[in-house]
């Protein structure tokens, strides 16, 4: 890929570019030298970006022709009657077929997952139309929110106790 950066200035020999305001070094001769920004870094982004995008594009495409020219679109044929067709030889194309295969989920999956999700959304459905219920009977009854208790540990209440017995035994009330 540095054969492409390092084309360019043969290409761009016909092309007159002057440079009469720009910063120029007098060497001995009367020989001058311009100095110009450095592209470093632009011909080396370049140069990765044509590697890369070679290193995806080739593989793809002699993937791609492979798969057209030897394997081919699939053709309709008589079903077995014992046999169930998998999900993923409803396809035309074998890379379609392959993706589907290996990559996708199956319609069932994806079917049972929805079922899944609106199982889930309907139980929430439920806990807010509950929840408003008993917002609703507290309203009208002027109950406290019983739903906000914290319980206390009875471990704690025991430590207490036991220290405001022992107090007592030691004052002698």
């Amino acid at each position: 890929m540095v054969v492409l950066s390092t084309l360019k200035p043969f290409l761009l020999k016909g092309s007159s570019v002057v440079l009469k305001n720009a910063a120029t070094r007098t060497m001995s001769g009367h020989r001058t030298f311009p100095l110009t920004p450095s592209r470093w870094q632009w011909i080396k982004f370049k140069d990765y970006l044509h590697f890369y995008i070679m290193l995806g594009v080739i593989p793809c495409t002699a993937i791609i022709a492979y798969a057209n020219l030897f394997i081919g679109p699939a053709t309709l044929t008589e079903i077995p009657e014992d046999y169930i067709p998998k999900h993923w030889e409803y396809y035309r194309h074998p890379i379609t077929r392959f993706l589907a295969r290996y990559m996708l989920n199956p319609p069932q999956q994806d079917y049972e997952k929805y079922l899944h999700f609106i199982y889930e959304e309907q139980e929430r459905i439920k806990l807010r139309k509950l929840e408003q219920q008993i917002k609703q009977k507290m309203g009208e009854r002027q109950d406290y929110q019983a739903y906000y208790y914290r319980p206390i540990l009875a471990k704690y209440h025991r430590v207490s106790r036991e220290a405001a017995d022992y107090l007592e035994t030691i004052r002698g009330d």
